[in-house]
């Protein structure tokens, strides 16, 4: 994604960020934004696994063609959360709070209709017991990044440069087919976006130290959900490949 968390980027003297703010009015400041940054991602989940299930029973009528793959109508939906994401972070400055939450709705309910293809390919069980399994890990994790004292930052970094390498295997075994490279791919995804929820966790809360008192606080508020949203679809798809009951 775009650099948008970095403070550099954003316009606000972070040298200054913090002086004069009592420390309480700061810790209560930071609860707040946290806690709108979790709302935000939360109803963005909630959101995309209403529109999955409602739409799962029309899924291979509209989003799969005569040959299994993907119709036209299920590519336009599957890739365009994608533009969504690149549209969010690299205008994230021009763009109002309220084109940003428009388009974070927009980018949840479109990936609510993605992924209810996944009910043709998985048993309705396997991804309840799926998606609460990635929860409670979630939580864990995410309260750890929030928590810890420890500066995860270099981490960031290396679970960066793993999630590239692992876009390139999964392109790879497009061409292979290959069930164990699938399975390598699961695990080790899974393990990345556990770090990346960690790592951003603590990183959106780094940033608001840098915004607080300004207008790119809404902004940022948005953005750390869409980030927490993307590490937990992540994780929960890769986890569901890898322990997922498939028809």
């Amino acid at each position: 994604m775009a650099n948008w968390q970095d403070p550099q980027t954003t316009g606000v003297n972070t040298t200054t960020a913090t002086v004069g703010v009592p420390r309480a009015a700061r810790d209560a400041g930071l609860r707040s934004y946290m806690l709108s940054v979790y709302n935000y991602m939360a109803s963005g989940v909630l959101l995309t696994g209403i529109i999955a299930l409602l739409f799962a029973p029309y899924a291979g009528q509209v989003l799969v063609g005569a040959n299994g793959g993907l119709s036209g109508l299920g590519w336009i939906v599957t890739l365009s959360p994608l533009a969504i994401v690149f549209a969010m972070s690299f205008g994230m400055n021009r763009m109002s709070t309220g084109t940003l939450q428009l388009l974070f709705w927009a980018f949840a309910g479109l990936m609510g209709l993605s992924m209810s293809t996944l009910f043709l390919a998985y048993t309705g069980v396997s991804i309840a017991q799926t998606f609460f399994a990635t929860a409670a890990a979630y939580t864990g994790l995410s309260l750890y990044g929030y928590t810890t004292k420890r500066d995860l930052s270099g981490l960031g970094t290396f679970l960066i440069m793993g999630v590239v390498g692992l876009l390139v295997a999964m392109l790879i075994n497009l061409f292979l087919q290959s069930s164990a490279m699938a399975l390598a791919i699961s695990a080790i995804g899974v393990l990345l976006f556990a770090g990346l929820t960690a790592y951003d966790t603590q990183r959106i809360k780094s940033l608001y130290f840098y915004v607080q008192g300004t207008d790119m606080v809404g902004k940022t508020v948005i953005m750390g959900a869409l980030q927490l949203y993307l590490d937990f679809i992540n994780m929960f798809q890769f986890l569901l490949s890898f322990m997922g009951q498939r028809r």
